[in-house]
């Protein structure tokens, strides 16, 4: 394979970072993008000490210069894109009654507006990439909760369908540009996101390298074979 590349938004740890393992052994260079720059430092350090080639931009998705600032550091850095992985996310729990706007804009901002925006300004790298081999992917990041709204979960769970919708409407945009969108919808993953859940135990969880291999999978799919989405569930249960 010629040398490709991603680009890996939220990839400071769990589902980012096993993302951003998986393809950079499979020979991608990598830019890594999260908000704090101290944990972003941390992950790129363990990435580059394993033979990888790592570019960590410190940023937040909710402010679009950041974004803008994220994309340019890698055409810079690796001067083409193959692989988008949308992945910052938040979620705050609480009933509807008892949010304040300011949680469900943040949410709003982070899940859906950053993924808007990031895709956006990736296009035109991921179709000079599509045009090349016909296989560019961006994936997006959503939820089982983007497939069955959730109590106590509004917010996030409305941002997540949010996400499926996106992603479906940019598959009817690019996916004759020779680029795959696809949307993963996870139940939940052994990530620090969890933290709140109980009752379900971390090794009864999905594993943040689950979601990797299927990133491995979909970019081993003919380019005539798109996967338009995939749902990662625990046995027994089809919700979060």
């Amino acid at each position: 394979m010629d040398s490709r590349a991603a680009l890996i938004t939220g990839g400071s740890s769990g589902i980012g970072l096993a993302i951003a393992r998986a393809l950079g052994q499979d020979g991608y260079g990598i830019t890594l993008s999260a908000r704090r720059p101290d944990k972003l430092e941390e992950a790129a350090k363990g990435l580059a000490d394993e033979g990888i080639d790592v570019n960590a931009v410190a940023a937040n998705v909710t402010e679009e210069d950041d974004i803008k600032g994220v994309v340019d550091s890698h055409r810079e850095r690796f001067g083409r894109l193959d692989v988008l992985v949308n992945n910052a996310g938040i979620g705050i729990g609480a009933p509807v009654a008892d949010t304040p706007t300011k949680k469900l804009d943040i949410q709003l901002d982070v899940n859906l507006r950053g993924v808007y925006i990031t895709a956006r300004e990736c296009i035109p790298l991921l179709k000079e990439a599509g045009a090349e081999h016909g296989k560019a992917l961006m994936l997006n990041t959503a939820s089982i909760a983007g497939k069955h709204g959730q109590g106590w979960l509004a917010a996030y769970s409305a941002t997540k369908f949010g996400v499926v919708g996106l992603s479906q409407a940019l598959h009817k945009e690019l996916s004759g540009d020779g680029i795959q969108v696809t949307a993963i919808c996870p139940g939940f993953v052994d990530t620090a996101m969890t933290d709140w859940v109980q009752g379900v135990e971390r090794e009864d969880m999905i594993q943040p390298q689950d979601i990797a291999e299927g990133v491995r999978f979909l970019l081993r799919t003919s380019r005539a074979c798109i996967v338009p989405e995939i749902q990662f569930i625990r046995p027994g249960d089809d919700t979060l």
